[in-house]
């Protein structure tokens, strides 16, 4: 019994030892990453970061492509610096700002490094390079920089800027490291995962001075960067261009979709600026410029202002009239008993004579007939049970929700519906009289840009829209988002459509917007004029065209502009011929517009207050608050995007 116990100890001792000479041959011979471990002081691990997926226009165009600069890293512990004044003259900085950096880098390790200095070109790197040996703790590395091809579509392409803190510790996976570029708006950050690419790792033998000796194991090890995918975009850059050029001097929004796909043609917001300036080592600097410009260059009105839509919502209001059955193309009405003023037009006995010339009465009755098209007695409950209905039907036109468009922040608006006036005015406390003004869209709906070129879209496709979106294809294959192919219905039969249109094209041959129209070209238009608390009224323009096989759907807001065919429906219409002719016919108009100068019409809001500057951030990239108040030649500089 003892002698059977004796040989299972040795056995189990002899077993751990085995163990133990296994693992150890397993870590010295096998185990690559051991040796590599182990020959840290010669073997040096690199990371290869890779090009950003290119951005193209529809026809092929390049919009956003990648400049190779270098990256400068500092290793504090390894730093030696005899002339601090020598070595600021070289990289073309202050003393203090050395310092700071030098600070931030030992904020983050001692022995790591980090970035010191960003987006080095070419040429800098050649005239530093054989100077930068003389200092130690400092190497390059290879990167590259996000480069536009024109000073257009800022907002909507969006910006990179260095991953933050908060960015660092919210991450789903390990990708991202400390000085790593991200998407941080538009394009650019709904598409992070598909255009950031792949990491590569290699392997290089140094001597103990850090002086490179070749790739280790002949790069059996290293793996290649693999770049981002491509983005393959709606927009017609040279469209987009031209509306800039129309939107200078002025404060608004240009949106237009290809009705048959969703596809964004062309998306302006005005003022805009130099997407190239946010694409530089001096981002901090350069956005808090923008941020503190008091015409708000960073803010994205397509998607995100809110505006009244004005006479333009008369268009779903004859649509959900004639679907209901409360009118027929041949309703006419008086203006008798009606609240709302009229424009001195001719008569209004038919719906499409009633878009022709924007009549207010005649929306009135329409919608007072759609919120009583029930039974109810009681007027209160009348009045809250048709609103209801009526908001359920409005909804199906995109209003009032998040159409979906692959931009962030996308602004819902308000349609406002019983509980909204319950809280206002108090259950069954309220009825038609309170809420007339949103026959004629005013009151307190409001809609977003890209909302009312989705119903210019809706109206040119006869009750149906795609959901709008900028990039229709990814990668070489251009898979398209499935999201985009779904065809949304609205529930007005096609035929309702057709003295709606009628309505519009009258507007613009002969209507509200007859001095803008096209010769050659049919366009089915209508003017809206919102209300403005603020200043002048904001011009807006809603169209598409050709009527019998639109190609292209538009909405234009011009802030503090007057009536929609004053500036609104000009723009509108001069875009409209440059996309469907590429060239423009009436260049008195062209002139005209091109010279309007509306921005003087805005009432700035007061500047921000100013706050405390924050080093670190500011390296890192994250957006800082005004510090001192802007320069005249800064808004006179915008002024001209």
């Amino acid at each position: 019994m003892l002698e059977n116990r004796r040989f299972v100890i040795i056995g189990f001792f002899a077993l751990i030892g085995f163990i133990y000479l296994f693992r150890l041959f397993y870590l010295q011979v096998l185990d690559e990453s051991y040796s590599i471990e182990s020959s840290s002081n010669s073997i040096k691990r690199v990371i290869e970061v890779p090009f950003r997926g290119q951005i193209y226009d529809r026809n092929g165009k390049l919009i956003v492509y990648n400049t190779p600069v270098y990256d400068l890293l500092v290793t504090p512990n390894k730093v030696k610096v005899d002339d601090t004044l020598r070595f600021c003259r070289v990289l073309g900085i202050e003393k203090r700002e050395f310092d700071s950096l030098i600070i931030a880098a030992g904020a983050y390790s001692r022995n790591k490094p980090s970035l010191f200095l960003r987006q080095l070109s070419k040429e800098d790197f050649a005239s530093i390079q054989d100077i930068m040996v003389d200092y130690s703790g400092f190497e390059f590395a290879k990167s590259s920089m996000r480069t536009y091809k024109g000073a257009t579509l800022a907002n909507t392409l969006g910006y990179v800027s260095e991953i933050s803190k908060t960015q660092l510790e919210k991450q789903e996976e390990p990708y991202y490291r400390q000085s790593d570029y991200i998407g941080q708006t538009g394009i650019e950050k709904i598409y992070e995962n598909v255009l950031r690419g792949k990491r590569g790792t290699k392997f290089v033998m140094q001597n103990v001075s850090g002086v490179y000796k070749g790739a280790w194991k002949n790069g059996e090890l290293d793996t290649m960067a693999v770049a981002g995918e491509n983005l393959y975009s709606g927009i017609d850059i040279d469209i987009q261009q031209y509306a800039d050029s129309l939107m200078v001097n002025k404060v608004g929004s240009i949106v237009a979709i290809e009705p048959k796909t969703g596809q964004i043609i062309s998306m302006v917001s005005a003022p805009t600026y130099d997407p190239n300036f946010l694409a530089t080592r001096h981002f901090s600097k350069n956005y808090t410029a923008l941020y503190r410009n008091p015409y708000k260059p960073l803010f994205n009105r397509p998607v995100m202002a809110s505006y009244r839509p004005g006479s333009t919502f008369k268009l779903i209001q004859a649509l959900i009239g004639l679907q209901e059955g409360v009118i027929t193309p041949n309703s006419g009405f008086t203006h008798a008993n009606c609240p709302i003023g009229c424009h001195n037009h001719p008569g209004t006995p038919t719906v499409a004579l009633g878009v022709t010339h924007s009549c207010n009465p005649y929306f009135y009755n329409v919608f007072r007939r759609i919120i009583y098209n029930n039974k109810i007695s009681n007027t209160f409950k009348a009045s809250a049970a048709g609103l209801d209905d009526w908001h359920d039907k409005i909804s199906k036109f995109g209003i009032g929700q998040q159409l979906g468009i692959d931009l962030p922040s996308e602004r819902k608006g308000n349609l406002p519906d019983k509980k909204y006036y319950d809280k206002i005015y108090g259950e069954n406390r309220w009825k038609f009289s309170n809420i007339y003004s949103l026959s004629i869209g005013e009151g307190e709906i409001l809609i977003t840009p890209l909302k009312m070129a989705n119903v210019a879209a809706i109206i040119a496709n006869r009750g149906y829209y795609y959901t709008p979106h900028v990039i229709h294809g990814v990668g070489e294959s251009k898979t398209v988002n499935p999201d985009f192919m779904v065809r949304h219905e609205t529930g007005v039969a096609p035929h309702n459509f057709e003295p709606v249109i009628e309505g519009m094209v009258g507007a613009v041959e002969g209507g509200t917007a007859r001095r803008s129209k096209v010769e050659g070209i049919e366009i089915a238009g209508k003017t809206g004029t919102s209300q403005n608390k603020r200043g002048m009224d904001h011009s807006i323009f809603i169209a598409f065209a050709p009527v019998n096989d639109p190609k292209i759907a538009i909405a234009v807001f011009v802030e503090n502009a007057g009536a929609g065919g004053s500036a609104a429906a000009p723009i509108a219409n001069l875009i409209i011929e440059k996309y469907l002719t590429r060239k423009v016919t009436n260049k008195g108009l062209e002139e005209r517009i091109m010279k309007a100068d509306f921005m003087k019409n805005v009432i700035l809001p007061a500047p921000p207050k100013p706050v405390v500057k924050d080093t670190v951030k500011r390296r890192q990239g994250i957006p800082m608050a005004p510090i001192e108040k802007p320069i005249p030649s800064e808004i006179n500089w915008f002024k001209k995007f």
